[in-house]
């Protein structure tokens, strides 16, 4: 029955978790689902590999219908044994986005449990995280994979603690679920932030078991985090497996070119450049956002109303009513320093009140670990804008140029500012009644003091944006003048209205000082106020106009004439939407498109553009059988145009060019005849396929036709009277796709940069490709022993735990 009592405020919080939700993203419960940009591009990417899995029942673990072809292990393929996966699904068992939110308030909830917080306390410290405006706006537009992540840090954090306090057994076996968890989650970005905080959390442990001189207890914690952190991973071996083998074929691996596009030397073949990496770079004073959510004009679509100087410019200049309010509902108000802005990443000025009060109310060091990685992760959020650090993170620290949007690591503030938060809230109430004061009127003078402060200096910033030169240009300077008006006028406002929530926080406060609300009463005054204000930014960008029919998520495009046009052409080939270049996947949804939106793309197909296709090299879209290239007209109707001259599936050539070095070989594909000869690195591929070498006159009147197309399977049947060099119009990728011809195995090897080629005999021949990658195999069986290692320590666990606390009964 005590049992019972004691989970039952828990149930009460996850029913409370459950209905907010819901509440929050209401349109879920009449079936609608959420438009998110960045899923509709992945939708499209994706169509081939779904459609393949609902008819054949199995993984392709390839498509052609996005970068001429790439391995799905970033597209959402689904592995075997994937249990964790499967206990992922558990908890998200709610109409998406609902399930993230759930997710976020669920794993922070464990943390401030484990942090000996109070449920009450811990629920709305949970709802605090969990409405965040970023991780908010990362559910809108559909950065899905990140949300999952972030979501479980918290738990992996809440584990690390429970370890280092010597709770082992428990702690060991949350560290194992939660991080098996958040590497399922497959965003390695944001994994990659949260070993950072580790870093810093474990750091502070170390210090404490020095100091205490509690050697052996410090050996066995590391030593339970290593066995909890091998399963964790090897319950992951597939996709970890994977996504390594395919990093190195994808803009993430090392360029071997060392020569730019336009022909000057290469200065890195990092592979991301610097200012890839730190394009979008919070600015400084930006950060000030974090308190005051428009200080910098909040988004590149901001919504103005009928009061702003915007609106009264448009009337002034003849613009109708209608059309001028429509017109400022959405400006570009955001004068900060990234690129694009969806949203101000706010964390609420309440939870930054909050979080000041612990550093003057709590005694707990631990405070001092989230201060530093909200510390940590701000100045490396400044990126180029703070180079010092930023250059030597680059440079030095392993992995850390294989991410852009240095921007995005202040997750990790987002998650320290409201554990420290809700510490200031408990540790307020176990002072005493003259402490309670000094602390409260100590950490209302920092937050109304950086207030006034930012007051005094709103005269010193320009509030011109990087954009406005085009504003100027196409509308005048009269135009900037009152975006610039506005700009100032959201600055203001936003400093009132944060300093409004203070006063109404701090006079909660105040009066349970003076006894005039009770404990509780104080605390969901004060929870409804953190909460309230989050809540009020949120709905500006993410509410209830974003939900569509489900019909429109599942097709978020719509096939154009030229689409219908184009897919009466029953053969195989390949599309190029030129609008589109590599950054859309619209045409993947509906054709097999040499472009794709993906941060993990071909970096050999990426290149090819940049060095050959850019620059209108024909061959290369006659090599990759582009038969049609939609364009667009002066009426902006998409037009199909066929190219006659696109070399098919596959064909002989003539003779093959062997070059040394990669270098040789792009400079070789700006003046190839690719429907007679092709390039081979001999230099780097010629030991591995021996074949390829021969210097020798091959015939190529013979022919090849495709008879069998599948993702993962073709089959083709050759007629050739002497000795054949074939060349494939398919995408060579080494680690995966094998060659037979007439049911054996036979060699194949790159040419012309990204295609396959291979050697075949005189005479009628059947060649096979089969897509049939190892690492699945290999990655699968470690999966499948990890896991059931984990349960095996989970019974285990269990069992020493309730023998443990048998023993202590009386």
């Amino acid at each position: 029955m005590k049992q019972l009592q004691k989970l039952y405020p828990h149930a009460i919080v996850l029913l409370g978790f459950v209905l907010i939700s819901l509440i929050y993203f209401y349109p879920v419960l009449q079936g609608k689902q959420i438009l998110q940009s960045d899923i509709a591009q992945y939708t499209g990417m994706a169509k081939e590999q779904n459609d393949f899995r609902a008819s054949e029942h199995q993984e392709p673990y390839w498509t052609n219908s996005a970068f001429g072809g790439m391995p799905t292990y970033q597209l959402g393929a689904k592995y075997p044994h994937d249990y964790i996966g499967m206990i992922d699904d558990v908890l998200r068992f709610l109409p998406r986005p609902a399930d993230y939110l759930f997710l976020y308030f669920i794993g922070f909830y464990v943390l401030l449990l484990v942090l000996k917080t109070d449920p009450l306390k811990a629920f709305f410290g949970a709802l605090a995280f969990g409405f965040s405006t970023y991780l908010i706006i990362i559910l809108g537009v559909g950065h899905n994979a990140k949300a999952h992540a972030i979501a479980y840090m918290p738990m992996v954090i809440a584990g690390f603690i429970m370890v280092f306090q010597k709770k082992h057994i428990w702690g060991g076996l949350l560290t194992m679920f939660a991080v098996a968890l958040e590497i399922n989650a497959n965003h390695f970005q944001m994994t990659y932030y949260l070993l950072i905080f580790l870093l810093v959390l474990s750091g502070y442990f170390i210090y404490l078991a020095i100091k205490e001189k509690e050697f052996k207890p410090l050996l066995t914690s590391f030593g339970v985090l290593a066995i909890a952190g091998i399963f964790a991973l090897g319950a992951n071996a597939t996709n970890l497996l994977a996504t390594a083998e395919y990093a190195k074929f994808s803009t993430r691996g090392k360029s071997e070119l060392t020569f730019t596009p336009d022909g000057k030397k290469a200065e890195t073949n990092s592979a991301l450049s610097h200012d890839y990496i730190t394009e979008y770079s919070y600015g400084i004073a930006e950060s000030f956002n974090l308190i005051a959510p428009r200080l910098f004009g909040g988004s590149n679509s901001e919504a103005l109303g009928t009061d702003s100087e915007m609106y009264k410019f448009m009337t002034s200049q003849g613009v109708p009513e209608s059309q001028a309010n429509e017109f400022v509902s959405a400006m570009p108000t955001y004068w900060g320093d990234q690129p694009i802005v969806a949203a101000p990443a706010y964390i609420g000025v309440v939870v930054f009140f909050l979080g000041i009060l612990a550093l003057f109310a709590d005694k707990r060091k631990i405070k001092y670990v989230f201060l530093s990685g909200a510390i940590v992760a701000l100045i490396l959020s400044w990126g180029k804008n703070f180079p010092t650090l930023t250059d030597f993170f680059i440079d030095n620290v392993p992995m850390y140029d294989k991410f852009r949007a240095v921007s995005s690591i202040q997750v990790i503030l987002e998650l320290c500012f409201p554990v420290l938060a809700i510490m200031g809230l408990q540790s307020f109430f176990t002072l005493e009644k003259e402490a309670r004061f000094k602390t409260l009127w100590q950490s209302a003078a920092v937050g109304f003091g950086i207030i006034v402060g930012l007051f005094l200096l709103k005269g010193s910033f320009s509030f011109a944006g990087s954009n406005d030169g085009y504003y100027i240009q196409n509308y005048g300077p009269s135009f900037i003048d009152a975006l610039k008006a506005d700009r100032k006028t959201l600055y203001s406002a936003d400093l009132l209205r944060s300093g409004f929530f203070l006063l109404l926080v701090a006079a909660a406060l105040w009066l349970f000082i003076k006894e005039k609300l009770a404990q509780n009463t104080t605390i969901i005054a004060v929870g409804l106020l953190m909460i309230l204000d989050l809540v009020l930014v949120d709905k500006k960008y993410v509410d209830a106009e974003g939900f569509v029919s489900k019909r429109e998520v599942e097709v978020p495009f719509q096939e154009t004439p030229a689409d219908v046009q184009i897919l009466q052409d029953k053969s195989h080939y390949r599309v190029f939407e030129i609008d589109g270049n590599l950054s859309s996947a619209r045409a993947s949804f509906f054709h097999k498109s040499i472009g794709g939106y993906s941060a993990v793309k071909p970096r050999r197909m990426q290149q090819l553009f940049d060095y050959q296709i850019a620059k209108n090299n024909i061959e290369i879209l006659n090599m990759l059988n582009v038969k049609y290239i939609i364009q667009t007209d002066s009426t902006g109707n998409s037009v199909p145009v066929q190219n006659p001259e696109a070399n098919g599936n596959a064909w002989f050539i003539k003779d093959l060019l062997l070059v040394n070095k990669p270098d040789d070989v792009m400079k070789a594909l700006g003046k190839l005849d690719t429907k007679h000869d092709a390039v081979f690195n001999v230099h780097d591929y010629g030991k591995k396929y021996k074949n390829a070498r021969l210097k020798e006159d091959f015939d190529d009147s013979g022919t090849i036709q495709l008879d069998v197309y599948k993702p993962n399977y073709l089959k083709y049947t050759s007629n050739n009277s002497g000795k054949g060099l074939a060349v494939f119009s398919e995408i060579y990728y080494e680690n995966g796709w094998n060659a037979y011809i007439d049911g054996e195995k036979k060699e194949h090897f790159p040419v012309n940069y990204v295609l396959r080629a291979m050697r075949v005999p005189e005479g009628n021949h059947t060649i096979e490709f089969k897509f049939e990658p190892q690492v699945i195999q290999t990655g699968s069986t470690i999966t499948l022993f990890c896991f059931i290692g984990m349960l095996l320590l989970l019974i285990g666990g269990i069992y020493v735990e309730r023998k443990k606390s048998l023993n202590l009964k009386p």
